[in-house]
């Protein structure tokens, strides 16, 4: 499984066999995802502050598209990669949505939903 962070308000206007497309894909040509153990670093940097965020929880398999493992952005000093979906993601696709919230002392962390997995 791979994960998406986005604002609630676009996931909840994906209808039924809808497709979700974020600003992403249409500038850079692909959906920016993380992994269970990176996906707090994305969020520290781009969502600081939100708290209408929630965590897509993807099976890559029924993505539709290709999914590669490349630098995220910026790249991260430890050469980490991320996974990018280089096509829309099907709502058939996303098998969970999770909130998201930022801690109290700050920072984002895997939600307990997710953190045994």
């Amino acid at each position: 499984m791979i994960l998406h962070i986005c604002g609630a308000a676009e996931w909840a206007e994906v209808g039924e066999g809808g497709e979700y497309r974020p600003p992403s894909l249409g500038e850079a040509g692909f959906v920016h995802c993380s992994d269970f153990g990176t996906v707090h670093l994305a969020a520290d940097i781009h969502y600081r502050g939100r708290t209408d965020v929630v965590l897509l929880e993807i099976d890559p398999a029924k993505a539709g598209a290709p999914v590669r493992w490349e630098d995220g952005v910026p790249p991260h000093p430890a050469g980490l990669l991320f996974p990018h979906v280089y096509g829309p993601i099907p709502r058939a696709a996303v098998v969970g949505v999770h909130e998201f919230p930022e801690s109290e002392g700050g920072g984002f962390r895997l939600p307990d939903s997710l953190a045994h997995r």
